[in-house]
This record gives structure tokens, sequence and C-alpha cells, in this order.
């Protein structure tokens, strides 16, 4: 899937959280606060996945750009 409407679909979802739970009272209010931070933490993971995923990329580039030197 592609990263980008990953964090397009994570941030949308964020946002209409955010939005509901700014109206809602009560248990409502809190079970919003704890799917603004789900999303929160999920965008956060997959941040840090993808940083990750880049920094293996590169290595594994820099090992064949050495063994090809």
């Amino acid at each position: 899937m592609n990263l980008n409407k990953i964090l397009i679909a994570t941030f949308a979802l964020l946002f209409a959280v955010a939005f509901t739970a700014c109206t809602e009272k009560g248990p409502a209010e809190k079970a919003g606060e704890e799917i603004d931070n789900a999303v929160e933490n999920a965008g956060d993971a997959i941040e840090n996945a993808t940083d990750e995923a880049g920094d293996t990329l590169e290595q594994a580039g820099d090992k064949i750009e050495d063994k090809t030197d």
C-alpha cells in the first residue's frame, strides 16, 4: 500500500476523531481522546517504520557501492 495513502488516511481519521471529540462530553469525550491517542501512535509507528526502512535501504546501497568500488 502506498505510504502517502496511509498517511493521508491516518491524518483524515485523526482530524475527524479530533473534531468529534471536541463536541462530545463525558465518557464519549474520553473515548475520543483514547482514539486520538491510538491514531497518533499509529501514525508515529508508521513514520518510524518508514524511517527505519529508509535507513536499511540506504545502508544496503552503501554496502553495494563499497563492493563495486
